[in-house]
This record gives structure tokens, sequence and C-alpha cells, in this order.
């Protein structure tokens, strides 16, 4: 029987095991799910989290896969002991949560609510009014799965869409650009950019002083994607500039981020901590049967990672 080793933390086995469970029965795959193990050699597969005990994929010398519960492989992806395939979880549930996080916070900053919502003292103020979301130029640096699925819903609410990706991409109904020049010429036209970038070499500090100064003034910037994208003191500089008008931010170089941090204190900046997209155990448990039906049946893999380019 096929052997699968769940390595994450013990109060994530109680989530996942059922569905696990339900997920190997309705693709028709026999597997026996198992938290530990004394003899590593026989398992094939290592449904994983960095936050799990295995560190080491040396003594698992007979595995076919390792099967990832994240949808970000930069804390994965550099282990050098892991010689067999990596495949990220991409999984409706992330999607569909991303998708409904960003399109919130681009409504939102759209229709200028904030305006509303915090001054609620009686004052009527009519003399604004937000154009129509065709006026609306809205960028996305990263057009990977969640990239896409929110460009693709913006663009449905009559936004216009652009985006920006490592290679040239193709897609109906937006502007999409990729390279040094097309980063510089997106950026150049969006009042509302989405960063869903994975965390590389080369996309560390792409938002910096430099490129934030390439914005029109008093764009929003909103980051679920990586911390690491955005330079924190270079926009912390633009905010009290006024060159960004606002930065909605759902994640951090350091997580928790320090409750002395300026960006909880700043009247610009919106922090959540870390919740516009979760994993849910019964989507992705889908995800992961059908990687080791794949596996069982000698087809190639979804969601493998490109190792030299790091997702």
């Amino acid at each position: 029987m096929t052997i699968a080793l769940f390595a994450d933390r013990a109060e994530n086995w109680a989530r996942y095991e059922t569905p696990l469970r339900n997920a190997f029965a309705e693709k028709g795959v026999e597997v026996d799910l198992i938290r530990e193990t004394d003899t590593p050699e026989m398992v094939d597969y290592v449904i994983y989290a960095p936050s799990g005990p295995v560190s080491n994929f040396s003594p698992f010398t007979n595995l076919k896969a390792v099967l990832s519960l994240w949808a970000g492989v930069e804390k994965i992806e550099g282990n050098a002991s892991i010689k067999v395939p990596l495949c990220r979880m991409v999984e409706d549930g992330l999607s569909e949560g991303m998708v409904e996080w960003v399109t919130g916070h681009i409504l939102r900053h759209h229709l200028g609510m904030d305006a509303h919502i915090q001054n609620q003292n009686g004052v009527w103020r009519n003399d604004v009014v937000p154009p129509l979301a065709r006026d609306r130029r809205v960028g996305f640096l990263g057009l990977g799965e969640l990239g896409l699925a929110c460009a693709k819903a913006a663009s449905g609410f009559g936004f216009d869409v652009s985006g920006w990706s490592r290679s040239l991409k193709s897609i109906e109904g937006m502007r999409t650009y990729a390279g040094a020049n097309g980063l510089t010429e997106m950026l150049q036209r969006c009042q509302i950019l989405v960063l869903l970038l994975p965390d590389t070499a080369e996309t560390r500090d792409l938002l910096n002083a430099k490129t934030l100064n390439l914005l029109p003034d008093g764009a929003f910037i909103i980051n679920p994607g990586r911390g690491s994208l955005i330079d924190d003191d270079a926009l912390l500089a633009a905010l009290d500039s006024g060159k960004i008008a606002h930065a909605t931010l759902d994640v951090f170089r350091v997580e928790p981020l320090p409750s002395d941090h300026a960006f909880w204190a700043h009247p610009n900046v919106t922090v959540t901590p870390h919740i516009a997209s979760e994993t849910r155990p019964e989507s992705a448990s889908r995800t992961i049967a059908e990687n080791i039906r794949r596996g069982e049946a000698r087809e190639p893999y979804i969601y493998t990672v490109d190792r030299s380019a790091g997702y």
C-alpha cells in the first residue's frame, strides 16, 4: 500500500486527517496515512509544511514526491535534501478566499469608503463622487494562479486591469507587461496596485523608492503576496509625502508584525494579520489526493515547483 507521511504540526493533523482520508477514497487511491514512522525508507509521499517535524529528507530514500500544504515555497524550495518533485499547494478555497479579500479592498479604495466609515461626525460630505470602475486603473504584480484569478475578478467588475509577470502572458481583456521596461510602463498607470508575486531574489524590494515614485500621485497599494516585496522604509516615506494615499498590508517581513512597528500607528496603513486567504483542509486534501493518484498512475504531477525559478 502507498504510504503518505503527514509532516505538519499536531494541531493540523486534527484538521486534515478526515479530509485527507475522504479525498483518498474519492480518488480511489489506497493510502496508509501516518503521522510518524521509524522506517522513513518505506514512505512514498511526504505531505509537508515547514512548521512540521521534518527538515531533512535524506532518510526517505524511496520518496516519490513532497506535497506542500503551503502555497508559497520560499521556505521549502531551497532545501537541498529534497531530491524528488516538489509540488506547491493550489486549491479552490485558497483562490476563492484571495479573490474575495483582494476584490473587497480594491472596491474599498476605489469607492473611498474610509472617508465615510471613519467620519460619522454629522457633516454632510457629497463633494467627492468616485469614478466608474472602467475609469479606474488597477494593476497586478504577479499573474500566477492567485494573481490571475484576482485580476480576472477585477476585470469582471469593469476595472481597467493590467498585469505584470516574469514572462509575458497574453490574457484576454487586460494589458500585460513583462521585464524591467514593462514594469516601469505598468506602474506609471496603476492607481491601485495589487502585489501577488512570490518571494524570490528578483522580487525582493521590487517596490522601493524608485519604483514607488513611478506610481501616479495618490495611488493605493494592496499587498497580500509577500512582505519582502516592499521596502518598508521607502513605503513609509511615500505615505508620509502623500505619494501613496494608503497601503493595505496583509503580509510582512516579520510575522506577527512587532507591536512597535510604524505600520500599526500610521494613519494611512491598514494592517491585517495574514488573513487574505487560508488553505482549506477539504479542498487542499483533494489537491494532495490528486497528486498521489497521479504519482501512482505515473502521470505528471500538478503544480510542480520550478526549483531554478524559485516557485
